[in-house]
């Protein structure tokens, strides 16, 4: 019999900030398992924390309390250079606002990561990806000669070039057209079909969380699961 392998594990999540009348609950013990392979849609109403849990899935912030499982490893038992290590190897991160380095040429935005991970085939591997988010022959453009779709494409590039086992995506199509944004969500649902790999996004469209396996609505600071398929 096949075991189930659980990507992510959220376990008793709790969050807050301090406000100066008292505090801001964004967590108050938020539950998730996702499993190899699965696409999960995280939604709630604006200001209830999607974006403060994707980044506590990529340890890029620390709850209070509870804990963040990837790939079976706690992100409480890592340092920062473990943290960078497992964002390296096992997580691909697609901002909404894109967060391309003006100065680099699209292939340089997506070779980066490798670049900096000291991979001897960074250009080639970049040059592929690009390929496949249909940008060869944008390469050699910098982000400000790219339109907003583009410019996602290259975000989606460069999340995936390291071929993570976890892909994480903040409001996808948040700053794009409909028609464009459609065709992102095509091209990170087929990815995932080709790749194997975990999809979990945040988003607002209830469109594109009816594409996913199962929804996770964040509301009062818990997730509660609901079965789309």
């Amino acid at each position: 019999m096949n075991t189930v392998t659980n990507m992510i594990e959220l376990r008793n999540l709790q969050l807050s900030y301090p406000l100066s009348n008292g505090k801001l609950d964004v967590l108050s013990g938020a539950d998730a398992v996702v499993s190899k392979g699965e696409t999960v849609a995280v939604t709630g109403p604006s200001g209830s924390g999607k974006t403060t849990l994707l980044l506590l899935l990529a340890g890029l912030e620390e709850p209070d309390d509870g804990s963040v499982h990837i790939d079976g490893t706690n992100l409480a038992t890592l340092d920062s250079d473990g943290l960078a290590d497992l964002r390296r190897d096992k997580l691909g991160i697609i901002f909404q606002s894109f967060h391309l380095i003006p100065s680099l040429t699209a292939l340089g935005n997506v070779s980066l990561p490798l670049d900096i991970a000291g991979v001897k085939y960074a250009r080639s591997s970049a040059q592929e990806t690009l390929q496949r988010v249909g940008l060869a022959n944008r390469a050699d453009h910098y982000p400000s000669q790219l339109s907003g779709g583009e410019q996602q494409r290259v975000a989606i590039a460069r999340a995936l070039v390291h071929q993570p086992s976890v892909l994480l995506a903040d409001e996808p199509t948040g700053n794009l057209d409909s028609e464009t944004g459609s065709s992102i969500v095509d091209l990170l649902f087929e990815l995932n079909r080709e790749s194997g790999s975990t999809l979990l996004l945040v988003t607002h469209d209830e469109g594109i969380a009816n594409l996913c396996d199962r929804n996770l609505r964040l509301h009062h600071g818990k997730l509660h699961h609901e079965k789309l398929q």
